[in-house]
């Protein structure tokens, strides 16, 4: 037997082995049988032979619990300690925020699909669907966005009041406290509808229920400030603010310079222990009118008042707004919609001890607060916004390439808006379905922090996207600002959606990949937590178990990897019936290569993998890929597999299967260890890459779905605030796409007896009048055209205002606005310059 064939047995013989998951005793037996061979039939090749025979050896000592504890787990876990980076008190309890769901699965490499689909439906109750039926479809009729937007740069009274009498602000409150209580998924789905109001109105409603006082008093108030408090921020008696923010310190929590020293002091006439604040906060939102400022700062205690602690650390108190001291009111004015923003400051503030969320006890520990609470609040907030932003976006834009002609022809069926078009739809259908199935998860009692920030990442990212292809689409009618441009306002506004709640740079670069590594991996956490063990023998056995089971899976995963990789994925699991059957085994083969390629960095590049972000952040996009298909594929198969929609899932798969492929080039292309990222690419990818972009014809499918009122762009849309109302561009949109496909068959008449020189070679209203007049449309049939033509220049008009509408601060000036050379020259009238002038808000339309 040839050296050759040893070795090509061997290699067959240890992937096979790594492949079952066989156990160091039965993969000592393998090998020895494989030298036993060897050594009688094969050709004597004693470098073969002292290869084998070490490796068998080396297996056998392994496999003897004693030995190995003594001679490897030991001298190993001491290296462990001192490589182990220091982690932060913020980090730790970043890390231990929330649980672990789905992700945990992809970290293994082996995720139990079965488990994923059988996590129930989302749905809401008979109650949450009167509710957005009712006074969500109600709010929605009510706002006027551009007047909120540009004129008022505020919520009208009248809407503040029907918010109220609602209890918009109480969606997360319980009913014992006059809340409403609703799951997850229906807070979704009310932020997703009411993005159309803008997110002047949006923010109102969405701060109150995300991070912020309710929620924190929900989770860790006492009980005295649950039944003052919380009953009254259901109704909107109280208006909540939360101040995190100071010019120094924005996501590093650990900087912050604000500060709150237990003191004796006057409250309501008599001497009580307090807190005297000094801090400076900045972009807060509903600061200018919040009654209630829930504040975050670092509590110390030098005369130890309270205890024998100096520095206890963040704590997060309620500072009612009328607090002597306190400065509140002013504005920031934001980027796109004004919504309400501000600074909060204050100077030697007394507030008494009971002031602190869940009393004096949770002094300290208002940073695990904070990433508790933003483990599920991050799930909803702005993924929703972003949800809502993409619906709209595709529901108008699909709705205009339709009706919108150039050269004869919708544009809709130009390739070069075909693409754009599958770009909005795909996006939306995977944000959609992200959001749904997480928030189904956070209703049926997770608390997902990874998710959470692959969602905040990735949904406002690709929003971000669908408003830049939706603007392209619309071309001017999207540039020329007005209550009759429905896109502007979003598409300036979506740069805070990626820089509040944790800019995007820093989720991606740290923490979706920094926390989930710790988090979600089946042994990294139990491995760092035997660190602080006490007695050394039990933890010494404990790292022994951990360590072999951690290597086994290590390269378990390389060679189901390898396997997969070769086989085209057809070993790999998968739900035996679903038609998304390939895509599953895909899903099943690079959720072990992840899994593989996170053990390898972490263990070779230890500490420094935290200080090389661009490496972790393409970590963290592997692991956003993979997320985001699996809830793509759950998403429809809770539809029930609708065979119209398989375009759509096949984009997105394809889509986010091509990102992992160039994210994991990246990483390997820039792994520091050389040798290794040779032979990771030699596993990954052994045959090439060749997960590739969606094809031009599947793009061109997807157009054609959404250009007509198709059942695939309703289930799209579905969420979507449509219904007839002035303020609502989408129901005109909508209704003159549906009708376009009406009188398809009468421009067609038309177009023949112009190309038959029955009619002259005219367009728009004269076309159809001419063809009125030669009777080639009957009067029906021209009445017909006229009420779409109508509809058409209704939606295509742009705004227009008078030449000096746009100062904010009027003054005597001398120029006009350019006139014919027979108008007489006019000026505007001075007035005082503090006095503002508000922009019409019933411009005349061009």
């Amino acid at each position: 037997m040839s050296g050759l064939t040893v070795f090509i047995i061997y290699v067959v013989g240890v992937v096979t082995l790594a492949y079952r998951r066989a156990s160091l005793k039965t993969a000592a037996i393998a090998l020895s049988l494989l030298f036993l061979i060897y050594l009688i039939f094969g050709s004597g090749s004693w470098f073969w032979l002292t290869v084998l025979l070490l490796i068998s050896a080396g297996l056998w000592l392994s496999s003897i619990d004693n030995f190995r504890r003594k001679y490897a787990s030991k001298p190993l876990f001491a290296w462990y300690k001192s490589a182990l980076p220091p982690i932060s008190e913020t980090e730790q309890e970043a890390i231990d925020a929330g649980t672990v769901w789905w992700e945990g699965d992809l970290f293994t490499g082996n995720p139990d699909f079965e488990k994923l689909l059988s996590g129930g439906k989302a749905t809401l109750t008979p109650e949450e669907q009167a509710f957005l039926d009712g006074p969500v479809e109600e709010l929605c009729k009510m706002v006027e966005p551009w007047n909120v937007h540009f004129s008022k740069a505020q919520i009208p009274e009248e809407v503040v009041q029907h918010i109220n009498d609602n209890r918009f602000l109480g969606m997360i409150i319980p009913k014992e406290y006059g809340g409403l209580d609703l799951s997850a998924v229906a807070q979704a789905a009310v932020l997703t509808k009411i993005s159309i109001c803008g997110s002047v109105v949006a923010t109102y409603i969405g701060v109150p229920n995300s991070l912020g006082p309710g929620e924190l008093l929900i989770k860790y108030g006492t009980e005295q400030q649950k039944d003052h408090y919380l009953p009254r921020l259901a109704t909107g008696e109280e208006i909540p603010c939360f101040a995190l923010t100071a010019p120094l310190a924005g996501s590093d929590a650990t900087s912050l310079t604000d500060t709150g020293v237990v003191c004796k002091g006057l409250w309501e006439g008599k001497e009580v222990i307090g807190m005297r604040l000094n801090f400076d906060k900045r972009y807060i939102t509903l600061a200018p009118v919040a009654t209630l400022v829930g504040l975050a700062f670092r509590l110390q205690d030098p005369d130890h008042l309270i205890g024998d602690t100096d520095d206890y650390g963040i704590t997060c108190a309620l500072i009612p707004r009328d607090t002597l001291g306190l400065e509140i009111g002013k504005r920031h004015l934001p980027i796109g919609d004004p919504f309400l923003n501000g600074p909060v400051r204050g100077k030697d503030v007394f507030v008494p001890l009971d002031t602190i969320i869940g009393g004096k006890e949770m002094a300290g520990k208002g940073w695990r607060m904070l990433v508790n609470c933003l483990s599920t609040g991050r799930v909803i907030s702005l993924p929703s916004g972003g949800n809502g932003a993409a619906k709209y976006a595709l529901a108008a834009t699909s709705a205009y390439a339709r009706i919108r002609k150039q050269f004869g022809m919708p544009i809709g069926e130009f390739e070069g808006i075909q693409k754009p078009l599958a770009r909005i739809a795909g996006f939306n259908y995977i944000i959609q379905a992200s959001l749904t199935q997480t928030a189904q998860a956070v209703a049926a009692g997770a608390k997902p922090a990874v998710p959470a920030s692959i969602l905040k990442y990735h949904c406002t990212e690709m929003a971000r996207q669908v408003l830049i292809d939706a603007m392209d689409i619309h071309g001017g009618k999207a540039v020329m600002k007005g209550p009759k441009n429905y896109l502007a306002v979003a598409y300036e506004s979506i740069p805070v959606a990626i820089t509040v709640e944790g800019a995007n740079i820093m989720t991606r670069n740290l923490m979706i990949f920094g926390q989930g590594a710790i988090r979600s991996h089946p042994y990294v956490l139990k491995e760092m937590e035997l660190v602080n063990e006490t007695d050394e023998v039990r933890a010494t056995e404990k790292f022994d178990d951990l360590l072999f089971e951690h290597i086994g899976y290590t390269i378990n995963n390389g060679a189901t990897a390898l396997v997969h990789a070769l086989s085209g994925s057809v070993l790999a699991n998968a739900p035996l019936y679903s038609p998304m059957k390939r895509y599953y085994q895909h899903l099943h083969r690079l959720s072990s290569a992840f899994a593989m390629v996170t053990d390898v960095a972490m263990l070779t590049m230890q500490s420094g993998l935290k200080r090389r972000e661009m490496i972790s952040a393409r970590l963290g996009d592997l692991l956003s890929s993979i997320y985001l298909a699996s809830m793509v594929l759950k998403h429809y198969e809770d539809q029930g597999n609708p065979e119209a929609d398989k375009p759509l899932v096949e984009w997105a798969c394809q889509y986010l299967f091509n990102q992992y492929q160039q994210a994991m080039h990246d990483v390997l292309l820039n792994f520091p260890n050389r040798l290794l990222a040779l032979k990771m690419r030699l596993t990954v990818f052994p045959l090439g890459q060749h997960f590739h972009k969606p094809s031009d014809e599947l793009e061109r499918q997807i157009a054609k779905l959404l250009i007509h009122d198709s059942p695939s762009r309703q289930r799209l849309i579905e969420g979507v605030f449509s219904s007839e109302s002035k303020n609502n561009p989408i129901h005109a949109l909508n209704q003159a796409m549906i009708m376009a496909d009406e009188v398809a068959p009468l421009e067609a008449k038309l177009r023949r007896a112009v190309k038959d020189d029955v009619l002259p070679a005219l367009l728009g209203l004269e076309l159809i009048e001419a063809g009125a007049r030669a009777e080639v449309l009957s009067n029906d049939e021209a009445k017909r055209m006229r009420e779409f033509d109508k509809k058409i220049m209704d939606i295509i008009h742009v705004d227009e205002f008078a030449f000096d509408a746009f100062s904010r601060e009027a003054k005597t000036s001398t120029r006009q606005a350019p006139k014919k050379k027979a108008k007489a020259k006019t000026t505007s009238k001075a007035k005082p310059k503090t006095k503002p002038k508000n922009l019409p808000e019933t411009p005349e339309t061009s």
